[in-house]
């Protein structure tokens, strides 16, 4: 696999996270260690891109951080159509 910036690995667990899940299955959708995950996991809550519901345990995508995905996957696009050119 190649390096991925820290934006497409917060865009990868936020989309894994859309709609709640677990640690594990974001662990996995991300490919990520549980280190890197726990690392990502408090930042991504404490920017209010990432809400936990303690009641399940588990993690949900919220609103301010379905804007981050719809954006990002906006300028992954552009840059794609750039690089056509």
């Amino acid at each position: 696999m190649k390096y991925r910036s820290r934006t497409e690995i917060v865009g990868m667990i936020l989309d894994a996270a859309n709609g709640g899940t677990t640690k594990t299955k974001i662990m996995y959708k991300a490919f990520l260690s549980y280190a890197q995950l726990k690392e990502y996991l408090s930042v991504l809550i404490e920017n209010d891109l990432l809400s936990y519901i303690e009641v399940t345990q588990t993690y949900k995508t919220t609103e301010k951080g379905l804007n981050f995905i719809k954006m990002h996957h906006e300028i992954g696009e552009l840059l794609q159509t750039n690089s056509k050119l």
